[in-house]
């Protein structure tokens, strides 16, 4: 994990508005969220494990599933999980579902300098979006 310093962070919005404003640009809540926090991902790339975006948030009015809360949001980090080696990459069925749910290598892998620098650029987008 590298926390990318940005003017975001402590922005106070509805999770309506950032989701609105994120997901056309490629940022996905998916999953990752409680009642009280959760993540908007962008996935910068998938090459030997996965490379994320994550901006995270925190409740502070109401509840996150409800759709009417209100979020913080905190500091953006780039999260970098590598996959097992060593595992089959035969062709099949459970090799695919294996490779799937195994537990990455690294969770909280070395993060390359070509996705910092885009980790950089995103931030900058981002702060464009939702700044303005």
């Amino acid at each position: 994990m590298l926390e990318l310093q940005s003017q975001l962070t402590g922005l106070e919005m509805s999770v309506q508005d950032l989701e609105r404003k994120l997901e056309p640009l490629g940022y996905d809540m998916g999953g990752g969220w409680e009642y009280d926090h959760g993540y908007m991902d962008y996935k910068i790339a998938d090459d030997n494990g996965y490379q994320f975006l994550r901006i995270p948030f925190s409740a502070t009015v109401g509840e996150i599933g409800n759709g009417n809360a209100t979020v913080v949001l905190g500091t953006p980090f780039l999260l970098s999980h590598r996959y097992e080696t060593g595992i089959d990459q035969g062709v099949t069925a459970y090799s695919a579902l294996w490779n799937q749910f195994s537990s990455p290598e690294e969770k909280d892998g070395y993060v390359e300098q070509q996705y910092i620098r885009e980790g950089v650029m995103l931030i900058r987008e981002l702060e464009q979006t939702l700044l303005t």
